[in-house]
């Protein structure tokens, strides 16, 4: 059966990766919570590519001193994608205002998708 995944790329200062991380923790919880069947966060290491011409960081806008994040959430189909996220946006944390309030990056530099995969190997 093909899965489905979100994706995410996003820029945090270096200072405040032990706070971004608690926040992934938790989140990471309650989509598994729901139903997600994997939750990952990682943190940038090698993004220097001479393959591409467009990077990691350049995509995030990711300025001196931040860590470029790659996150990914695996699921059963879109349909479950779209069944567990809902369900997560009314869970009591991520539907309270703190939970957006302190988030230590800049959402609007945030990349996401949903991807059908193509394939598993």
């Amino acid at each position: 059966m093909s899965r489905y995944v979100d994706g995410y790329i996003l820029a945090v200062p270096k200072n405040k990766l032990s706070i971004y991380k608690k926040i992934a923790e938790k989140a990471g919880k309650i989509w598994r919570k729901y139903g997600a069947l994997e939750y990952f966060e990682t943190v940038g290491d090698d993004l220097k590519s001479k393959w591409s011409t467009i990077k990691f960081p350049s995509t995030v806008k990711a300025k001196s001193g931040e860590s470029v994040i790659f996150s990914f959430i695996v699921f059963k189909s879109r349909a479950h994608r779209d069944a567990v996220n809902a369900k997560v946006m009314k869970d009591p944390y991520m539907a309270s205002p703190e939970a957006m309030k302190d988030m230590p990056f800049d959402m609007k530099r945030m990349v996401y998708g949903g991807f059908k995969t193509l394939v598993e190997a």
